[in-house]
């Protein structure tokens, strides 16, 4: 399959468009490109971001970033909070914490408090897109029952987001990993490296096809099966409804992941871009990948949608390769990083321009740079990003204490970097604070 993925030539790149911009998590619009904006109409430094925001939401925010900056803190969150909960207790253990970290980052527990939640936000000018704090990762895996369960969930997942009118174009996200086993991808990820993986036969499987796929042994075979149906589900219920963004995960499942999402294009993208991929341009062969991918979008006929992101496995990737004594697969400086989104993110703006409603792209990412270049090359004047013009979509994610703690814990680790480097959110905070204190002192507004 490395072939059908990872082909020696390109095909001549088509002109595209954009579909998405992002401001500091995630955003999407279409928009046709037209004279450039001058990058000095768009800003980050107005506070008023943070009005609709209650007091209490003000302070909290600024006392979970401050924690977040300290590393010894993110690196032993998740010992502290299973030394806390056997202190505790497990229902005193989540009381205490609905309040502060939960609250601040999860949107609730049931379909009432979630839709509390998005309407505050929706109210803020942001669309949510919902995520299922369900992953795996080598040796976590449980059974089929268990990726059972977390296919109800998703479908739930796709259910409240097209049901509710948060979103006029409603997106969440999905970890392949929550329904095929890791050991699995990984296995499959080492195929790929000696034989192709016909995208055709993965379609018949999700269809319910008994397809016996080189390499694998009987029970790897039957488990993959079941994985690909229950992606068909997803696949199914999303179409036409809800945008399903697939994550990228580690280096060694990663073409894995692909080689399934790429199926799920072949199959459920024909009219519109329903299944995305996502890009992690902190890796060196990043925007190979992506041109792979359009490549094959060309040749199997299909509408391709791309999420842009930088990374977040930058540590382990290069502990990982260290220990097995390969070479780094991440850019060797935060500059090359940048230099290969930006890179990307114009691959995407030249091919979007021509073919909006086949070929979409977000831009996930906190860097202010990127945005301005996503927004002045789209042709969009703004000010205030969720006021004029595009929408900004935030990642979200919900379900109980127990079940997002663990995800908190895992994107708080892998995004340690970027936490540190929250100091521009939280100075917001604070001027919003301090006008209010000036409002109540002097009565002005």
């Amino acid at each position: 399959m490395s072939s059908v993925l990872r082909p020696s030539t390109f095909y001549p790149i088509l002109s595209l468009r954009i579909t998405s911009v992002s401001s500091r998590m995630l955003a999407s619009q279409v928009a046709p490109l037209r004279t450039p904006v001058p990058p000095t109409l768009l800003t980050f430094e107005d506070p008023r971001a943070f009005q609709a925001k209650s007091w209490w939401e003000l302070t909290r925010a600024l006392g979970v970033f401050r924690l977040c900056s300290f590393p010894v803190l993110v690196n032993h969150c998740g010992k502290l909070m299973s030394f806390t909960r056997t202190i505790l207790g497990k229902r005193a253990f989540a009381m205490a914490l609905r309040p502060f970290v939960y609250a601040q980052f999860v949107a609730g527990e049931t379909e009432e408090e979630i839709a509390e939640s998005m309407e505050k936000m929706s109210s803020l000018g942001l669309r949510p897109m919902l995520a299922v704090p369900i992953e795996e990762d080598l040796g976590e895996s449980t059974g089929e029952q268990r990726y059972d369960d977390n296919l109800a969930s998703m479908l739930e997942c796709v259910r409240m987001s097209h049901h509710n009118t948060w979103s006029k174009d409603p997106m969440m996200q999905l970890k392949i990993t929550a329904l095929v086993s890791p050991e699995l991808c990984v296995k499959l990820t080492c195929l790929l490296q000696e034989q192709q993986y016909d995208l055709n036969l993965l379609v018949k499987a999700m269809d319910g096809e008994v397809i016996v796929f080189p390499g694998l042994s009987e029970s790897e075979n039957t488990h993959f099966l079941y994985g690909l149906r229950r992606l068909n589900e997803i696949g199914e219920a999303s179409i036409n409804k809800v945008r399903v963004l697939v994550d990228a995960e580690y280096t060694y499942m990663n073409p894995a992941l692909s080689l399934i999402t790429m199926a799920m294009m072949k199959k459920f993208n024909q009219d519109g871009a329903w299944i995305w991929n996502t890009y992690q341009c902190y890796l060196k062969e990043s925007r190979d990948l992506l041109l792979d991918a359009v490549r094959l979008s060309v040749e199997q006929s299909f509408c391709l949608g791309v999420k842009l992101v930088r990374g977040a496995y930058m540590d382990k990737e290069r502990k990982l390769a260290d220990k097995e004594g390969r070479a780094d697969p991440v850019h060797q400086s935060w500059e090359y990083t940048n230099d290969c989104y930006n890179g990307s993110l114009e691959i995407m703006l030249n091919l979007i321009s021509q073919h909006p409603q086949r070929y979409k792209i977000i831009v996930a990412t906190h860097n202010e740079e990127s945005v301005r270049k996503a927004v002045t090359r789209s042709g969009m004047k703004l000010c205030k990003s969720t006021q004029q013009g595009f929408s900004v979509y935030k990642s979200v994610p919900y379900g109980s204490v127990d079940d997002t703690l663990p995800y908190l814990v895992r994107r708080a680790q892998e995004n340690r970097t970027v936490l540190q480097g929250i100091r521009k959110e939280r100075d917001l905070l604070r001027q919003e604070l301090r006008r209010r204190v000036r409002e109540k002192i002097t009565g002005a507004k």
